[in-house]
């Protein structure tokens, strides 16, 4: 073998190893219920009807798990800041959800939201990433979709996909 086929068959080896090391994803998917917002804060801009910006805080319940490090999700709590305009609103916050080792994750998520004349949410559509983790979940990184639709009395469920990565793991 010549000295630059060498090469090459060295520099295609080393980047063999370096995807190798740098770990695969792996995918998720879960179902997550959160209340109606309490509190929530909404402060007309008084440039026209239903123009807004609203602060909340909902409490949430994983009724289908995503599954980190062998560990499922619990609990969650957002906190979600809105720019409302009549039956549409954009939407960017934090979830902090609890896991069933009390290990925990951040995830920061933007989207839309549309409601109806009441206030129901009737579709709700972003994106999400991961920000940090604790314990079995430090050095998580990682990103995904949602989707979610609203019921009568104010909560909303959201299916949530996407895939994480562990650093180190």
């Amino acid at each position: 073998m010549t000295v630059s086929k060498l090469r090459i068959a060295l520099a295609f080896a080393g980047l063999i190893l370096a995807a190798a090391s740098a770990g695969a994803q792996t995918k998720l998917s879960g179902t997550i219920q959160c209340a109606k917002p309490d509190p929530q804060s909404a402060i007309p801009v008084g440039d026209r009807s239903g123009h807004a910006f609203v602060v909340m805080k909902v409490k949430c319940t994983w009724t289908r798990p995503v599954e980190l490090a062998g560990v499922q999700s619990k609990t969650g709590e957002d906190t979600v800041f809105s720019e409302a305009d009549g039956a549409k609103s954009r939407d960017s916050g934090y979830d902090v959800t609890a896991m069933a080792n009390g290990d925990q994750f951040v995830v920061r998520f933007s989207g839309t939201t549309t409601a109806d004349k009441n206030g129901v949410v009737q579709a709700q559509t972003g994106t999400w990433s991961f920000v940090n983790g604790t314990g079995k979940l430090k050095g998580i990184t990682g990103k995904g979709t949602y989707k979610g639709k609203g019921a009568a009395d104010g909560s909303v469920t959201t299916e949530v996909e996407g895939e994480y990565q562990i650093a180190g793991k």
